[in-house]
């Protein structure tokens, strides 16, 4: 076996965290965990097979072996690693991550985290478990190709995001944003584009009607405060903006009959 689906949607439920020390009563160790999975970060060498599947263990290896995998771990001494036996949910996409796995760069993080979880563990558990998922995470995400990095925003479209930010609820138009950020009108359009995937314009609107959303359906502020709150204070255009963006008037999304999806979301 070389990798597993899991599902990182919901927090795991943690069996135990501890130390495991092996390779003190003989070399090899054949087992599994029939309801459990097994995440394991090692400090030794040794030699493991997950269901017919060797892998080498170094330093710095994390391993995440799915409930019901026969695992046989041939050991060169005592050895000793970090591990979390655990369940996990079934909410969510899953997600394929390899078995074995080098830590690599983030070795010191989840080192870190299987710590911090083994001092909360039990007395504190749900920060071992908020530990663990984090790790869980981090681990989905150490396999090239896999990782979601967000393109490093250049400072005048970092200088405009934050002016559309503060200004949410004023006009605002791209020449006076272009103005602000140092940068002529064409030259922000195409940097913003390639940055943020949208338009200025589009990146306004969207902004806009995420915050009325969220103020309609978690505030009782009023729809002309809302619409106000937003930088569209024409009742009119407002219910139009509703109706287009968000899939129904302004009473109906704050009644949560929206459909509508929308690319930036408030937060």
């Amino acid at each position: 076996m070389r990798s597993a689906l899991a599902r990182l949607d919901e927090p795991p439920v943690l069996a135990t965290v501890g130390i495991g020390v092996h390779g003190l009563a003989g070399p090899v160790d054949v087992f599994s965990l029939p309801e459990l999975w097994q995440l394991h970060l090692y400090g030794y060498q040794a030699e493991l097979t997950v269901d017919g599947t060797e892998h080498p263990v170094r330093p710095g290896t994390v391993s995440l072996v799915p409930p019901g995998a026969e695992v046989r771990y041939r050991y060169r001494g005592r050895s000793q690693h970090l591990y979390v036996h655990l369940r996990l949910g079934s909410a969510g996409a899953p997600r394929s991550i390899p078995v074995v796995q080098q830590a690599g760069a983030e070795l010191d993080l989840l080192t870190a985290q299987f710590r911090q979880a083994l001092a909360a563990w039990p007395h504190t558990p749900a920060q071992a478990t908020a530990e663990v998922w984090s790790a869980l995470w981090r681990i989905a995400e150490l396999a090239p190709g896999t990782r979601r990095t967000a393109p490093a925003a250049h400072p005048a479209v970092a200088a405009a995001i934050a002016l559309i930010e503060a200004r949410l609820a004023e006009p605002l138009t791209v020449p006076e944003i272009a103005r602000a950020a140092g940068l002529s009108h064409n030259h922000l359009t195409r940097l913003f584009r390639s940055t943020t995937g949208t338009t200025v314009v589009g990146y306004i609107r969207a902004r806009r009607m995420a915050r009325a959303r969220h103020f309609l359906r978690a505030t009782t502020l009023s729809i002309p405060a809302v619409a106000a709150s937003v930088g569209i204070p024409d009742l009119q255009a407002f219910n139009k903006a509703c109706h287009r963006e968000l899939g129904a008037s302004p009473r109906g999304v704050r009644a949560g009959r929206a459909v509508g999806g929308l690319p930036v979301t408030e937060p």
